[in-house]
């Protein structure tokens, strides 16, 4: 849980690099909290067939778009790519899974462009 909250701490820094662990914690709870609220949506009736999502998640999702986008970015630093690999993802299938191979990486070693390795700093326990 830790490393969830700490994605939010974080919610607009660009910059730096995240730890596998971070990024991938990230996920999970995002993912856990969206079937939650959908499942909460179909109940309450605000689930639009049209749209795709409810009211409750479309409000969360929306919350979590920035420290999203930030996590990401970070975690793709972490591997010693620019941030602007992320938008290979527009690109249908073959993006998502160079994304995914991307941020399934092991941290660079040391130092890189973007700044310290996550792993050799203090992490939040959890």
């Amino acid at each position: 849980m830790n490393w969830y909250l700490q994605a939010f701490k974080s919610y607009a820094v660009f910059s730096g690099r995240s730890r596998r662990k971070e990024y991938w914690y990230f996920f999970l709870f995002n993912f856990i909290i969206s079937f939650v609220l959908g499942f909460i949506d179909g109940i309450v009736g605000t689930f639009s067939q049209e749209a795709g999502i409810g009211l409750l998640g479309g409000i969360y999702s929306l919350a979590v778009l920035i420290p999203g986008i930030a996590v990401s970015v970070r975690r793709l630093h972490d591997t010693e790519r620019s941030g602007w690999w992320l938008l290979i993802a527009l690109v249908p299938i073959i993006g998502a899974i160079v994304l995914l191979v991307f941020m399934v990486q092991d941290s660079q070693a040391g130092a890189n462009k973007f700044g310290e390795n996550p792993k050799e700093q203090e992490s939040p326990t959890g």
